[in-house]
């Protein structure tokens, strides 16, 4: 997939040097190394999310310029890209051409996102359908989605970086923002907001 990337932005006209990045660890240090101007970044990252790498991006240099790209037509996950800091979110079904649109959007200092993914949020909206980007931070969803997953808390601390204490107390922030008693209740939230999905 990365060199598909990195062959779609060979045939910009403004040609451009690309780094490449296999995890969130990777891609801070990355950023921090050569300071690009703009970041496509994957939802889906072994360990942390791309979402997780694009919020630890963004406090460090809050001018990041972060396009996600995602498998996932769904709108919790994008709203949370763009609560986390991302200027732009495509779809990987979406043809060449609007990747590289959104690219120069996203240079020219404005937001872009693929139709499907803007129908996605507007149907969303109006069906007034399951809001947990509006009530979990992006490091609480990022700890939610992880959890509703079966990772255990100290797995989670070890991929995140963070205390087994600090994972405890956002465990139980999440559940009492959401009114769950239970994990399994948890689960539950997620299937419904479509952001776990069974085999």
């Amino acid at each position: 997939m990365r060199e598909g990337y990195r062959m779609l932005l060979s045939r910009r006209r403004d040609p451009c040097a690309v780094v490449e990045a296999g995890c969130a660890a990777e891609a801070y240090r990355a950023y921090r190394d050569h300071a690009p101007d703009i970041v496509l970044m994957d939802v889906a990252l072994a360990g942390p999310s791309g979402i997780e790498a694009a919020r630890h991006i963004r406090q460090w240099d809050r001018s990041a310029r972060i396009l996600m790209v995602s498998m996932h037509l769904n709108a919790t996950i994008a709203a949370q890209a763009f609560q986390a800091g991302a200027m732009g979110y495509v779809t990987k079904s979406s043809p060449p051409p609007v990747l590289l649109r959104a690219v120069d959007e996203i240079l020219a200092g404005r937001k872009a996102m693929s139709d499907d993914i803007a129908q996605e949020l507007a149907l969303d909206r109006l069906d007034g359908n399951d809001d947990l980007a509006g009530q979990l931070s992006p490091r609480e969803f990022e700890v939610f989605v992880l959890l509703t997953g079966g990772a255990p808390e100290t797995e989670i601390a070890d991929a995140l970086a963070i205390e087994l204490k600090t994972v405890r107390n956002i465990h139980y922030a999440i559940k009492s923002k959401l009114g769950a008693r239970t994990d399994f209740d948890l689960t539950l939230r997620a299937l419904r907001a479509g952001v776990l999905v069974i085999p």
